[in-house]
């Protein structure tokens, strides 16, 4: 029988404001513990929410990106379960009116594809519990300490359909919104701190025509690898079930990183068991139409847009899609090099190859820090098409640009790495080198052409990587009789 895999993500994203969603607090993640909390985010009686609205910009921002459509009226609930670490006993979210609805992420790459997103809802974050003793899990610990400073901090779930058919795609899916966020600027996106984390539902079926199969939640991955990996046991686990004949039981399970298996929590609730009803302290909001304009217009380029635009200048998909995600700094060296007149794919392998290999090799953090901006990258790739340069002496005029020694012809004439323009002057390298090597230009004139590389070699080494290689082989060749 061949089993089919549906797989349907939840991403949530914690917002980079600067307080919290209902309350003043300060939303920090490096605070000391209990430091950054009032009797909002406390759950104490009598407090009163009040909505953060830069965290509704920012969640209007991601789903304007993900082409969702903007809810003019959403509302807050009350979703009723017990938290340890959330003192409240129910958490802020939404329900059935959430800020976006109905939009898309298109996926590149060879497990790519559109992924549909149902919907992008504001709700808060819980506190931290740190279970202390055993292997760092409740069921061993000897006591368990809670952190109320993340309790409250503007969370985004991003909820997807259930489009995506393979582990590979739904850690492809979690790395291209990554991105998108990230592109955003609404959130630090720090998988290790939790700042972007994903639960999966996985189900398994006989074939693409059956039914969907019992789903199962794995909870709160916080890393790419884990992802995929997780998704992969729990496909393979409910496959060898089910072709046994047993059932699935729906429910969640936590992944379990070190033993790479799932393993069993709780029973899986259906949202009644939620008890959802609008919060009363909180009235519905109304975005209306120019406000939603207002954040469409503040979005940036993003990710997939800057690929298809540099995969129209001519570069090829890997490198487009290297470029895209690239650091800021150097995206924009290779923007101004290519305003400054550079080519394209020249600049976009230059800046992905010998500047980030430079940057490494000289300890820089960025172009700007290493003084290299654009035009004098442009100048230095028209210096080596015009034949000014080596490609070798260009990479080491580049080294002494980005060490502050000056402009590209200032560095080039310094080091005395300009080409040889006299004719006269590399005809008679060619002819010295020829003559040392009898030997083997016998050979090269009777055909063994590979002896030609030897000799631009031999060449370019008497002129100290000043000769013109494609000139020194012509000249070869010639003398040759080739």
């Amino acid at each position: 029988m061949s089993w089919e895999a549906v797989i349907g993500l939840e991403t949530h994203v914690e917002l980079s404001t600067r307080s919290k969603m209902f309350c003043g607090c300060p939303a920090r993640f490096d605070a000391p513990p209990n430091t950054n909390v009032c009797p909002v985010c406390l759950g104490l009686p009598g407090a009163l929410p009040v909505p953060n609205r830069e965290a509704i910009n920012r969640i209007m921002q991601i789903g304007l990106a993900l082409n969702c459509s903007v809810t003019p009226g959403p509302v807050f609930h009350r979703k009723n379960y017990f938290y340890a670490d959330l003192p409240k006993n129910y958490q802020i979210s939404q329900f059935d009116l959430p800020v976006c609805v109905d939009g898309y992420l298109d996926v590149g790459g060879d497990h790519g594809g559109r992924v549909r997103i149902e919907r992008v809802h504001q709700e808060e974050d819980t506190g931290k519990s740190t279970h202390v003793g055993g292997d760092g899990r409740i069921t061993a610990a000897e006591y368990s300490l809670l952190d109320f400073n993340r309790s409250g901090v503007p969370l985004v779930e991003i909820v997807t359909r259930p489009d995506i058919r393979s582990a590979s795609q739904a850690r492809a899916y979690g790395q291209e919104l990554r991105l998108l966020v990230e592109a955003l600027g609404v959130s630090d996106v720090r998988l290790e701190e939790g700042s972007i984390r994903f639960d999966a539902n996985v189900s398994v079926r006989p074939g693409s025509d059956a039914p969907l199969g019992t789903k199962v939640e794995i909870k709160n991955m916080n890393s790419f690898r884990s992802l995929e990996r997780a998704v992969a046991y729990e496909i393979q686990r409910q496959t060898a079930r089910l072709a046994m004949g047993e059932s699935i039981v729906m429910e969640t399970r936590h992944w379990d990183e070190e033993a790479g298996v799932t393993r069993g929590g709780r029973t899986k609730e259906g949202s009644s068991d939620y008890r959802y009803f609008p919060d009363p302290d909180l009235v519905p909001m109304d975005i209306d139409r120019s406000w939603a304009d207002e954040m469409a217009r503040l979005l940036p380029e993003l990710p997939s847009q800057r690929r298809s635009r540099y995969e129209s200048m001519g570069i090829d998909p890997a490198q487009a899609g290297t470029l895209a995600v690239a650091d800021h700094s150097l995206r924009e060296l290779f923007e101004e090099a290519v305003q400054a007149g550079a080519e394209p794919v020249q600049s976009g392998n230059w800046v992905t190859g010998e500047v980030v290999a430079e940057l490494r090799r000289s300890g820089q953090s960025s172009p700007e820090g290493a003084r290299l901006r654009g035009p004098d990258l442009a100048r230095l790739l028209k210096m080596v098409e015009g034949g000014e340069l080596s490609r070798s002496a260009a990479r080491e005029v580049l080294a002494g640009v980005m060490a502050g020694e000056g402009s590209p012809e200032e560095v080039a004439t310094a080091r005395d790495l300009l080409q040889i323009s006299d004719t006269s002057v590399l005809e008679a390298a060619v002819d010295a080198v020829l003559a040392s090597h009898p030997a083997e230009f016998d050979r090269l004139a009777a055909g063994e052409r590979k002896l030609i590389g030897f000799f631009v070699g031999q060449v370019m080494r008497r002129t100290r990587g000043k000769a013109d290689p494609k000139r020194a082989s012509s000249l070869i060749r010639d003398r040759a009789g080739l």
